[in-house]
């Protein structure tokens, strides 16, 4: 008999059969997907170099993290709805080409100002090309293959987090103070260049031009016709730009944090819009009927609450590590190695796993990222009386990159079975644009609870902070998670 997550992964799909170039597609997805997201971890350890090389200010450096981030997020629906109507591969590609010329022009940038433009425009060409690999794997791919490929998918996401210092680490040091960091940009454009030759070879014909009613993706809901809806895309796009920008750029005046309550205001006229646009009888930017499906709504909840916290994890490591510890970027970068490593490996058996013991293994993940922090906490404080030194972090943190590989892949999978595959790209985006919020919203405050304690504490004492608030963050993903699984259970029993 079919458990409720292999009957929930397969519902609704095509009798078609598989698309014999789909693991060559993933490859390339995986490819580029890592390459973007490893842009994000990658600059933390360059941000003195460019100061230093640019001559830049303060503002200028936050710029350099935050405007990725927040373009990054503001373009994700958008990005994935356009890829839903004209052809997930064409936008790919786009993407790909942006994502690599912004990379040169970051390279080779003359200006402080000059290089947060290039960034900038590749938080564009990220943000493009994110929501098409959802996409593309929610089309190519059905049932246990499905959960395998989101869980390279996962691998991919993990390592890129982990992995990203340890990479900027070497090329500073293989490239010096003043060439050393336009290497952490430089080092895209190859990849770009390969990526794009393979996307031409590789990808369909139809997946490149245009999307079709025959592909594997759904057709739109009957009696829609498809569209764009760009009221919507620039109402939810100035939404998360309000919600956003308080926390990138939260040094400046008080009055900038009234943008937030405009950012909510934003959402609700987005949901009206969204509404009344279906009532006419066009295809929505998103379908908010899929919010009805629980699985996805608390699997979206689930995700946002675990990068509100656990992003803020390598932060809260690589500030103790070099401030508390003085030690360099590149030892700093090492100790998440082990991490990223068992992070892959667990997103890839978890993957393989999901569709038999479905939200089973995400609520492990969560308990095992929950003993990663408690573990790490008395690392830290033990390290500070003398009993046990800091490279015990290398074990502590293993789990939490075990926890990683067993969340994001598997919820992933979880979150987006019954979605519908003509919204299998705006419906991811909602998930990341969800994890972009968290991200921001958790790095700004739990930084800033633990640099308060350090003004009057020690390192230890602001890292064990900053790791309690993590975990509380956690938990309440762990509840999201238990009442999912009730939810999942009492399916079964009335059906």
């Amino acid at each position: 008999m079919a458990t409720q997550s292999e009957m929930e992964a397969n519902r609704g799909t095509t009798r078609e059969r598989p698309d014999p170039a789909r693991w060559r597609i993933l490859a390339v997805l995986l490819v580029v997907i890592f390459m973007s997201l490893i842009s994000v971890s990658i600059v933390n350890v360059a941000l003195p170099s460019i100061q230093s090389g640019l001559d830049a200010s303060q503002s200028d450096i936050q710029w350099v993290l935050s405007g990725y981030a927040l373009t990054f997020g503001i373009v994700l629906v958008a990005a994935g709805r356009a890829g839903d109507v004209m052809g997930r591969g064409g936008i790919f590609v786009v993407g790909v080409i942006v994502f690599t010329l912004s990379s040169i022009a970051a390279g080779l940038a003359p200006t402080p100002d000059l290089l947060n433009v290039a960034r900038f425009i590749q938080g564009i060409g990220s943000g493009l090309v994110n929501p098409q690999g959802v996409g593309m794997i929610q089309q190519y791919f059905r049932g246990a293959e499905r959960g395998k490929a989101f869980g390279y998918f996962g691998s991919a996401v993990g390592v890129s987090v982990a992995i990203g210092p340890v990479l900027g680490g070497l090329l500073i040091n293989l490239g010096g103070p003043d060439l050393g960091w336009r290497l952490t940009f430089l080092v895209n454009v190859p990849v770009g260049i390969v990526a794009v030759i393979l996307a031409l070879l590789w990808f369909p014909r139809p997946l490149i031009r245009r999307a079709k009613t025959t592909d594997a993706a759904a057709a739109a809901p009957a009696g829609r016709s498809r569209s764009m809806d760009l009221v919507g895309a620039m109402l939810l796009g100035l939404a998360v730009l309000s919600l956003l920008f308080p926390f990138v750029e939260s040094a400046a005046s008080a009055l900038i944090w009234l943008l937030f309550p405009l950012g909510i205001l934003l959402v609700v006229a987005w949901v009206l819009w969204e509404r009344r646009y279906a009532r006419r009888g066009r295809s929505p930017m998103v379908d908010l009927k899929i919010f009805s499906t629980r699985s996805f709504a608390n699997g979206t909840v689930i995700v946002g609450l675990y990068f509100l916290g656990m992003t803020s994890v390598w932060v809260l490591v690589a500030l103790y590590m070099q401030d508390g510890l003085g030690l360099s970027a590149l030892q700093a970068g090492m100790v998440g190695v082990p991490s990223a490593i068992l992070s892959a490996l667990s997103a890839h058996w978890a993957g393989s796993r999901v569709m038999r013991y479905g939200r089973k293994i995400v609520i492990g993940g969560l308990f095992i990222g929950l003993f990663g922090l408690a573990a790490s906490i008395a690392v830290v404080l033990l390290t500070e009386a003398g009993f046990i030194s800091e490279w015990w972090l290398l074990l502590s943190l293993s789990f939490i990159g075990i926890a990683q590989g067993s969340v994001i892949s598997p919820n992933q999978t979880l979150t987006l079975a019954e979605v519908p595959l003509d919204y299998a790209g705006s419906s991811g985006a909602i998930m990341q644009t969800g994890q972009r919020i968290g991200t921001s919203i958790g790095i700004a405050v739990i930084t800033a609870a633990a640099f308060a304690i350090l003004a009057i504490s020690s390192w230890p004492v602001a890292f064990a902070v900053g790791f309690g608030l993590i975990g509380l963050v956690v938990l309440s993903a762990l509840g999201v998670a238990f009442k999912d699984q009730r939810d999942r259970v009492r399916a079964v029993a009335a059906s």
